[in-house]
């Protein structure tokens, strides 16, 4: 018989699929947790890449040290690590700690398999609000984030330069749209971003869709209109290559190494990239549509204690958590995976290591969580409805505003 709960999760897992872009195989052999306390700790991640040898898992495994247990780790690519948390705690065999993309955390924490930092006494006080955010449901956090990322623009300065463009006059929409014709008009290419049919295409497109003053629970809004034709006007004007409709940031990113774009939207984590590219580069935050930072979303894992059957276990793996995201360990593992550190103090150190975090510090300080808003698990159904709109538009199928329109029906028929 199939419980309430049990129906719960299912359901749970094809929405955290849409989370990541699509439905991976599911298996239900995760790793338990019925070894004794002080013995083998079980720990879950995303991060696959990284093998015995790696400073991430030697960390893990130094935390487990200290907490006087050994722990095994396995990292799981993103889909595949969603939907096994989801089966594992459906069959009350889920780790001890568990390292999540954070809009998934409201789909596990909803689905009733995460403890709360108010039921774990995980310390949140010093997390950056917006940061902490994207764990929150209903009033209740259900982790700690080890670090967040997200979105700015990446400059060219050569070819400003060779256009006549002082970046100190880009400021808003207007500015920016200028300068792009500009840098057209002196022979070079404008902007490029990821407008690809995936979570990544909403995850790009939200800083603009944010910056109009456009609200995610209403998606065919004259607001956020204005931030959908922005974008369809750039790619009709030449501004933006017709290769955005199928750019994945990875893509995207290769078209602004070659050195031709005067700008390009990407994350953090093309840091080491660009200074590999030879690139005479800056950074400036997203503008919104009147100036100022636009929010651009976080991206980033949440730490977080799954619910288990031996209570006693939680004392350990709170240690074992409570290590991992200490300020010492924020900036080491922060460091090392490209991310902005989520406290004030680990930020600082950050910056004082490498001056041109600073930006980037910058821009998470005016970043949102894709389930802010109390969005919850209602996020995923209302993001695939945007990035079909915005590929609809941009692939000229239907104007921003016919595009919006059937967004919204299908999303709020979606979400009821």
């Amino acid at each position: 018989m199939i419980t309430k709960k049990a129906t719960r999760l299912v359901g749970a897992v094809v929405v955290a699929a849409a989370v990541v872009g699509g439905v991976a195989a599911c298996s239900s052999s995760g790793s338990g947790s019925s070894s004794s306390a002080g013995g083998t700790y079980t720990f879950w991640d995303p991060y696959p890449q990284f093998d015995a040898s790696a400073d991430w898992t030697k960390l893990v495994e130094q935390c487990g040290t200290d907490a006087g247990v050994t722990i095994k780790r396995t990292g799981y690519d993103t889909s595949d690590l969603t939907n096994k948390a989801l089966l594992a705690g459906q069959q009350g065999s889920s780790p001890d700690l568990l390292l999540v993309d954070n809009p998934v955390v409201s789909t596990l924490a909803e689905a009733g398999i995460l403890t709360s930092t108010a039921d774990n006494k995980l310390d949140t006080s010093e997390i950056q609000k917006n940061i902490l955010a994207a764990g929150e449901l209903d009033g209740k956090t259900y982790g700690v984030p080890i670090g967040a990322n997200t979105l700015a623009l990446y400059y060219n300065k050569t070819v400003l330069n060779g256009a006549g463009v002082d970046i100190a006059t880009v400021k808003d929409w207007s500015s920016l749209t200028d300068a792009l014709a500009k840098v057209t008009a002196a022979g070079k290419k404008g902007i490029t971003f990821s407008a690809i049919g995936t979570e990544e295409g909403s995850f790009q497109f939200l800083p603009w869709f944010w910056g109009s003053g456009a609200n995610l629970k209403q998606l065919d809004s004259a607001k956020a209109q204005q931030a959908l034709s922005l974008w369809t006007d750039w790619v009709k004007k030449g501004y933006a290559p017709n290769s955005v409709i199928n750019n994945t940031q990875t893509t995207s990113w290769q078209e602004f190494a070659t050195g031709d774009f005067a700008f390009g939207e990407n994350g953090t984590w093309q840091l080491g990239n660009v200074k590999k590219a030879g690139i005479d580069y800056g950074i400036l935050s997203i503008p919104g549509v009147d100036g100022g930072a636009a929010a651009a979303p976080t991206g980033g894992e949440f730490m977080t204690i799954p619910v288990q059957k031996d209570t006693a276990r939680y004392a350990t793996s709170k240690k074992i958590a409570e290590c991992l995201t200490s300020t010492k360990n924020f900036v080491k593992t922060d460091t090392t995976l490209s991310y902005i550190a989520p406290t004030a103090a680990a930020q600082k150190e950050q910056v004082a290591a490498s001056p041109e975090l600073k930006p980037w510090v910058d821009a998470v300080a005016a970043a949102k969580g894709r389930t802010s808003d109390n969005l919850g698990t209602k996020y995923p159904k209302i993001s695939q409805q945007l990035w079909g709109a915005v590929q609809n538009a941009l692939s000229g199928a239907q104007t921003p505003e016919a595009a919006l329109k059937t967004a919204q029906s299908a999303a709020a028929a979606a979400t009821k």
